[in-house]
């Protein structure tokens, strides 16, 4: 079934944590000028991803079990508070994906407000204390077009995401 409107019924937002995933990067990446869906990554190339490890403003960041756990309530609670349906989330400990229902919000509205608020509880809860943001500038919003769509994103957040990381660190 397809949803014949020109507003998606929901998303899935991904952000990753500032400094793990450059250019250069084995796993592949995407620049601005090679970002279209279903287009392959740039390859790997170890002195791009070198270059771009200088250029960095500080360590890469990784979430501990008391960050990831913040923000899990962060997004919760954006979601709560905004009448936003969030149907799954994963955090790991340098990217989070959510599926979220947002009505007429914009994608980019979403991911900045998720973003947002998990830094924000991360700083009330004394587990962030930087004044830059722990996040990646960006980040990803697929837009949701149906309920197969919705049900296969939410797969991929729960499942496909390696084994639960423990609670503690």
């Amino acid at each position: 079934m397809w949803n014949d409107t020109d507003i998606p019924l929901a998303y899935l937002i991904t952000f990753r944590t500032y400094g793990s995933w450059l250019h250069g990067d084995e796993r592949g990446s995407v620049s601005r000028h090679r970002n279209v869906f279903g287009t392959r990554r740039l390859p790997h190339e170890e002195r791009w991803r070198e270059v771009n490890t200088g250029r960095m403003n500080g360590e890469a960041i990784l979430l501990n079990a008391k960050a990831r756990v913040c923000v899990k309530a962060a997004i919760k609670e954006t979601c709560k508070i905004r009448g936003w349906s969030l149907f799954a989330i994963n955090v790991r400990t340098n990217h989070t994906h959510a599926v979220v229902a947002a009505g007429g919000a914009k994608a980019g509205a979403v991911l900045n407000a998720l973003k947002a608020n998990s830094t924000r509880m991360m700083r009330e809860k004394r587990c962030w204390f930087s004044n830059k943001s722990p996040w990646a500038d960006k980040g990803s919003n697929r837009y949701l077009w149906n309920e197969e769509s919705i049900a296969g994103a939410c797969r991929y957040v729960e499942f496909g995401q390696g084994d639960d990381l423990p609670e503690f660190d």
